[in-house]
């Protein structure tokens, strides 16, 4: 691997940090710089990496032997795993400075999209470059990219009396929901609800089942009620039902009438359970196949890549109709059992029934304890008329059985 001279940061995010062993350590997040007021170039002092879900960690730059657009490697030698805290005078250059609407040479204005570093024949690395977008004025027309030098924007440091998202956005293209909402607990505040707004609905919901339960409630009550009825739509029942069990009831009643009613209904229905039992931890969109469908039918199902792992690991088979609540349920097939059958075996004949389902009031130890004794990632949900009403996966219990703070950044 050859190191380059010259980076732009923005293009460092979300890359991989390996030690000299090749093994992956974290990626890249951010780039850490001392502040200069003075119009003079900073100097980066280190770079921020982030150890998958756990926390960001900060890697002097004296550690990087390679640094290029597709990896960071770093010397030998031990690493601090102490969660990251910015101190006053440091800059991170991908939060603070992408997106920062500045003045032009030329007297016009525009706005930052990425910062330049390059190494000194000493060996330090200095922010010397920057990458401005012009502003046109025109709604179908984007500006031309100039690259400045660091003194040639001289507002660049300080509170920005602008600061878009557009650019801090595009680092996050590639990233997963999970990793998105760990950088937006980093932001600040005004910038986290800035960023979160600018998602489109889809994303926005991803990421927003990531975030701890206080950070959810905040940035949902934070945009008009239309866009978070939006947003609730294309979350997961179980997860929008409950996002808004830590909502007020007039909350709760005036988002459920604004969603659509097909999908208001499944997440009223979620509410209605008890906390802490089946009926409020499963998913009320499960796999659901009449008796008739063929394995060839059921393997097409599971392959749709937008299905979560845990529910994409069996089909339950049914009587009409299959929306939950279904007809009578019958039993459920593993994907493992479908891969041993002929395409046009019908699923009927494969079903496994010999477990007790789960009744909606049973209790989240229960649960726990019944899905351990059989080895499995999904139990169904059935109601006292045989229907099948939900089912809960491996992942729905691991968020109820975690602290309640697990995915909060400042949780070690």
């Amino acid at each position: 691997m050859t190191t380059a001279t010259r980076v732009f940061v923005a293009r460092l995010a979300g890359i991989a940090v390996f030690d000299p062993n090749g093994d992956q350590v974290g990626r890249v997040r951010d780039v850490l710089a001392r502040a200069r007021t003075d119009g003079q170039p900073c100097r980066v002092i280190g770079i921020i990496a982030e150890i998958p879900a756990v926390r960001r960690i900060f890697i002097p730059m004296g550690r990087v032997t390679a640094m290029d657009a597709d990896a960071v490697v770093l010397s030998t030698g031990t690493i601090s795993l102490r969660r990251f805290e910015k101190r006053p005078g440091e800059l991170l250059v991908l939060e603070e400075l992408l997106d920062r609407r500045v003045d032009l040479p030329d007297g016009r204005y525009g706005t930052v999209v990425d910062i330049g570093m390059e190494r000194e024949r000493a060996g330090d690395w200095m922010l010397n470059r920057v990458a401005v977008r012009e502003h046109t004025g025109r709604l179908t027309r984007r500006g031309h990219i100039q690259q400045l030098s660091w003194g040639d924007v001289p507002d660049l440091i300080g509170v920005p009396e602008e600061q878009g998202t557009a650019s801090l956005l595009a680092t996050m293209d590639n990233m997963r929901a999970a990793d998105v909402a760990n950088v937006l607990q980093d932001l600040d505040e005004t910038r986290r609800f800035a960023v979160a707004a600018a998602f489109n609905d889809e994303r926005l919901a991803d990421v927003l089942q990531e975030l701890p339960e206080h950070d959810q409630v905040e940035i949902l009550t934070a945009l008009d009620k239309e866009r978070a009825a939006d947003v609730l739509e294309e979350m997961d029942p179980d997860d929008a039902a409950d996002l808004l069990h830590e909502l007020p009831r007039s909350d709760q009643a005036e988002l459920l009438g604004l969603m659509e009613p097909d999908e208001a209904h499944p997440v009223r229905q979620l509410l209605a359970y008890l906390p802490g039992t089946a009926g409020s931890l499963m998913t009320s969109e499960p796999i659901v196949l009449t008796p008739d469908a063929t394995v060839a039918e059921a393997l097409a199902r599971i392959r749709e890549p937008q299905l979560p792992p845990a529910v994409a690991a069996q089909v339950f088979v049914c009587r009409s109709p299959m929306q939950t609540p279904t007809g009578k349920y019958l039993g459920v097939a593993h994907f493992q059992s479908l891969l041993r059958e002929p395409p046009a075996e019908l699923v009927g004949g494969i079903v496994d029934n010999d477990i007790d389902p789960l009744s909606p009031d049973i209790t989240m130890p229960e649960i726990t304890r019944r899905m351990a004794t059989y080895n499995l990632v999904a139990m169904p949900v059935v109601d006292d008329a045989g229907r099948l009403v939900g089912a809960v996966t491996v992942d729905d219990l691991l968020d109820h059985l975690l602290p309640r703070d697990w995915r909060d950044r400042g949780h070690d």
